[in-house]
């Protein structure tokens, strides 16, 4: 990177140049890396999503913060001074923390105007008596293990009590989700990128998943590529929750396909991430790629949210006419009945 003189560049020219050495770290750091850098790519479809359609608002959250990098693309997305009130999240790990809040000052946003707390966002959170979030974007830690059922308060929290049941002990995922639902607010949009058995599994997740589809909470599910992420391959999702939907029904889009291969990595490239984008916006069906399921739909589907369940795949394979291959098939026998008839002749004068 040409950084050339101090003198000669601007405060971004370092925010972008330590967000470029983070990632060239989380790519070597193995499964660690992942735990605090989302791909540039990946957090900018999540902020297009979350902000499409406005040009500004009160204030973006992440409850997963990590180094900072999803919260950052909305000021470059809409412009610092568009997000009004500022820049939360809350971050466990606090070297973590740290580069965050170096991230925030390397990128020339003021003190006054970003809030990231250090602690367990499940148990203890953060920006809690605060306006809720007109953007929520996230990439939190997948199927970690948490409190939950263990802990007899949870139940009773406000953010988790309205589906009646905690996320499993040991995957707090759709917790992430639940606490992000409780802090958006009326007219804001969360996009969070989930773990896939979580759209799919039964037991708790399910009832929780049944929760967000009887009170028209889920906007969206957007199946990514596999191996996007630093430190796991596997295909993620997207899930995006309104509070203020127009119909009830939710649009499934199947992306899975939208990346080109970068050497061990697959990778969204600017085309990939505004086809995305204006399928989403769109809102239509089209065939093998987006699908509007209806709440029987889902309820028949007895609440699975995977992407595959609604959006048939393309059979790619070749095409074969069984009239054509038959007629073929009787040319081949009669010719070959034929030789058979000329052989035995041959054979015949030969024996006799």
């Amino acid at each position: 990177m040409k950084l050339g003189d101090y003198q000669d560049n601007t405060i971004d020219a370092f925010g972008d140049a330590y967000e470029y050495l983070m990632a060239m770290y989380a790519s070597n750091a193995g499964k660690s890396g992942g735990e605090f850098f989302t791909p540039q790519e990946v957090s900018e479809l999540l902020t297009k999503i979350a902000t499409y359609g406005k040009k500004e608002i009160n204030k973006v959250y992440d409850p997963a913060c990590g180094s900072g990098s999803l919260l950052l693309k909305s000021a470059k997305i809409l412009g610092k001074d568009n997000v009004r009130n500022g820049f939360f999240g809350q971050e466990i790990n606090i070297t973590t923390y740290n580069l965050c809040r170096i991230n925030m000052f390397l990128h020339d946003i003021d003190p006054d105007k970003f809030d990231i707390a250090l602690g367990d966002t499940l148990k203890d959170p953060a920006h809690w008596d605060g306006e809720p979030f007109e953007a929520i974007v996230s990439n939190p830690p997948y199927s970690i293990h948490w409190e939950g059922s263990e802990n007899p308060v949870l139940i009773n929290d406000p953010r988790f009590s309205p589906a009646g049941v905690l996320a499993p002990s040991s995957k707090a995922d759709l917790a992430f989700v639940m606490h992000s639902l409780s802090w958006l607010a009326s007219n804001g949009t969360a996009a969070i990128v989930c773990f896939p058995g979580v759209f799919y599994r039964g037991g708790a997740e399910k009832k929780i998943r049944k929760y967000l589809v009887d009170n028209n909470f889920i906007d969206c599910v957007i199946q990514l590529p596999d191996n996007l992420f630093f430190g796991t391959s596997i295909a993620t999702c997207i899930l995006v929750m309104k509070k203020n939907k127009t119909d009830n029904k939710v649009l499934f889009i199947d992306a899975s396909k939208n990346c080109v291969k970068v050497t061990n990595n697959n990778k969204l490239r600017d085309t990939d991430i505004n086809k995305i984008v204006e399928e989403y916006a769109c809102r239509e069906e089209i065939e093998h790629v987006t699908h509007l399921a209806t709440y029987e739909e889902i309820e028949a589907q007895d609440f699975n949210l995977s992407v595959s369940t609604y959006v048939e795949q393309e059979d790619t394979r070749e095409k074969i006419d069984i009239k054509v291959l038959n007629e073929d098939i009787s040319k081949i026998v009669e010719k070959e009945n034929k030789l058979r008839a000329e052989i035995d002749k041959i054979i015949a004068e030969i024996e006799g």
